[in-house]
């Protein structure tokens, strides 16, 4: 049997699909046989008459693997199947991963096995939370804990508690510089106490959250009422304008690649806006701009976009739709990899793999 990884994550969106990425295509380089499976999906799509999870499915695609989906995934919280197991239990789940497992590992050295969500509790009513899954599987784990305003250093030491020598470690992901040294002289410490390694501590990087103009406006249920052939350059933050002129233009200088979130009657906020080149205008309560700025937005190739909630409400949706972008550009994807393979441990993840000479 190949060697197994199980990557988990201490949140949703942690960053355990670039993470299994940058792994795949490292030990790719060293001349492993690498397979890949997602055995629990929650972001359902259907593709060629058939469902699989939409994470597996581009991972699959980035890396020139073209398993079947419901191979790659055999566990899909679609509506369906969630109705289903609500109402009647769920049965024979694990058999269907490992079954799909062992038909994925013929004639690899490795086997990457992407998690879903929380390692602990994601699909825990069905017991096939991560946990479950890499014990059945007899994979080693690392897990992925992104920066979400402090770590959850308390989850990583109880997750050691219940894996022991199958956890190799933990990773970092999107830590502000600021930060750093939180880690070095105090967390570092606190797992060496509790043998945990740290495998790598990626920093933040706005880059990677970046969406293109237009998968925005769909998130946001929002209408393009202008400039649709500029919809494909991408934003990485975000500006609320609910502030004086003056006020605005400070904030704006120093965020110049950020969507401005603006009420559709503040004019003088919008033109401030197009003017110093914004990516996009969000003009919300379903309000549309005046003439002046929709030919001054026609003019520069400028995007608005008008939804129908308040600013509150869409900067709220806007701070969840970037803290859960998916990164889909080839760009974006060479450079997150690079990124993480930089700030990784591989030699030490290899060693409590067991895959050095």
């Amino acid at each position: 049997m190949p060697a197994g990884l199980y990557i988990g994550g201490t949140t949703g969106f942690a960053g355990k699909n670039l993470l299994a990425l940058a792994l795949a295509m490292s030990f790719q380089e060293e001349g492993y046989r690498v397979g890949f499976m997602k055995p629990v999906g929650f972001m359902p799509r259907e593709l060629e008459q058939q469902m699989g999870d939409e994470d597996a499915v581009f991972i699959q695609d980035a890396l020139g693997f073209n398993a079947e989906p419901d191979l790659v995934t055999p566990v899909l919280f679609d509506e369906k199947f969630k109705t289903k197991s609500l109402t009647q239990g769920c049965s024979g789940l694990m058999a269907s991963i490992r079954e799909a497992y062992h038909t994925l590992s013929q004639g690899k050295d490795l086997m990457l096995i992407c998690g879903s969500g929380s390692f602990l509790h994601a699909g825990k009513y069905c017991d096939v939370a991560g946990l479950e899954v890499a014990q059945t599987l007899q994979a080693k784990v690392i897990l992925v804990d992104r920066f979400f305003k402090e770590f959850y250093y308390d989850y990583l030491v109880h997750s050691k508690e219940l894996l022991g020598e199958d956890m190799i470690g933990a990773v970092f992901n999107c830590v502000p510089e600021a930060r750093q040294d939180e880690i070095r002289e105090l967390i570092v410490p606190l797992f060496q106490r509790r043998n945990i390694r740290l495998l790598g501590s990626i920093p933040d990087d706005q880059r990677l959250n970046s969406l293109k103009i237009k998968d925005l406006a769909g998130r946001l249920q929002g209408k393009i009422i202008s400039a649709p052939q500029k919809t494909d350059h991408l934003v990485d933050d975000f500006l609320i304008g609910t502030m004086q002129v003056e006020n605005f233009m400070t904030h704006f200088r120093k965020r110049r690649n950020s969507a401005v979130i603006v009420g559709g009657d503040r004019s003088d906020l919008q033109l401030v806006a197009l003017e110093g080149r914004c990516p996009c205008l969000i003009l919300t309560g379903n309000l549309y701009p005046n003439d002046l700025i929709l030919s001054r937005s026609d003019a520069l190739q400028i995007p608005l976009i008008v939804v129908r909630e308040d600013t509150y409400t869409v900067a709220k949706e806007m701070e969840k739709v970037l803290d859960s972008s998916k990164f889909r550009e080839p760009s974006l994807i060479d450079y997150g990899v690079k990124l993480v393979k930089s700030n990784l441990d591989l030699a030490a993840l290899k060693t409590g793999l067991g895959l050095e000479a």
